[in-house]
């Protein structure tokens, strides 16, 4: 296949008012394993960073703990002043080593993780803030309005939430706008679907994490299989253009610190699934 931009993948406004190609790019895996320290080849990482607006790709989800602060710094180094391009982060998780991750949802933790990442990322405010996770010890209303507060102060522009219930969400919306939603959601996990759709009827960005997981959905001769043999591409980019076509608000960020991966998962916005083929491909998930 050609590599084209996403450009037909279509646009989705975040917060209705930051336009987005849809498909965007995960920032975690530019950092060292176990999403702890810097990344085997940092030059290889930059050059994965500066290839992202050549692709076309204007939306590059991070978070103050990958890393911590590497996923950020890098960033940084590698696109500011970020002409055209929106740099979503999140807060909300500490790190106690690799592959440790830890919820502190404390009000004046998340504030200065905020303002933190304000200066990391070299910026005057955060156009899309997402609180990493719920952290069940502080009370969630104590949390958003800790939210609140930095969105009355002009630290962040929109925020989102990462790992929620639709009841969280409901939540949240009594204090403050709901930009977008950031649960794990792929093939071959879809317990998020009733979130998905609740996101949809309110017009809330979609982000799933692990968007590229497949399983046993990829196997010879699967709907998967075959869309992918007609198309030219592998599993993991119909998985992709399945995702895109499953819903106007899903905005996938798969990650990657390789460049040909990069490529790989961005031709994946050039791919028309006709409605067979995501027909069969959807029957062939939910009766896995």
């Amino acid at each position: 296949m050609t590599l084209q931009t996403p450009q037909v993948s279509r646009t989705f406004r975040v917060g209705g008012d930051i336009e987005v190609h849809r498909l965007g790019f995960g920032a975690m895996r530019i950092t060292g394993k176990g999403v702890w320290g810097p990344p085997p080849d940092r030059d290889a990482a930059l050059r994965v960073l500066r290839r992202l607006p050549e692709l076309g790709v204007d939306f590059i989800d991070t978070a103050d703990s990958y890393g911590p602060d590497v996923s950020e710094q890098l960033i940084r180094e590698a696109l500011h002043p970020y002409e055209g391009l929106l740099i979503a982060t999140k807060g909300g998780l500490t790190r106690g080593g690799p592959d440790q991750w830890t919820p502190n949802g404390r009000p004046d933790y998340l504030i200065g993780q905020a303002r933190g990442s304000l200066r990391k990322l070299g910026l005057e405010r955060i156009d899309l803030w997402q609180l990493h996770r719920i952290d069940p010890k502080v009370p969630r209303e104590e949390q958003f309005g800790a939210i609140r507060s930095m969105l009355d102060e002009g630290i962040v522009r929109h925020v989102g939430l990462s790992e929620v219930s639709i009841d969280d969400i409901d939540a949240a919306r009594r204090v403050f706008p709901v930009a977008t939603v950031q649960n794990r959601y792929n093939l071959a996990d879809r317990a998020s679907e009733d979130v998905l759709d609740h996101c949809e009827s309110l017009g809330i960005g979609f982000i799933p994490w692990f968007p590229l997981a497949a399983g046993r959905l990829a196997r010879a001769g699967s709907p998967l299989d075959d869309a992918a043999r007609r198309h030219q591409a592998s599993p993991g980019q119909i998985a992709l253009a399945w995702l895109l076509r499953r819903s106007p608000v899903m905005l996938p960020i798969p990650g990657t610190g390789d460049m040909q991966h990069l490529e790989q998962n961005m031709q994946a916005a050039s791919i028309a699934l006709s409605d067979d083929e995501f027909e069969s491909i959807e029957r062939d998930a939910r009766d896995a």
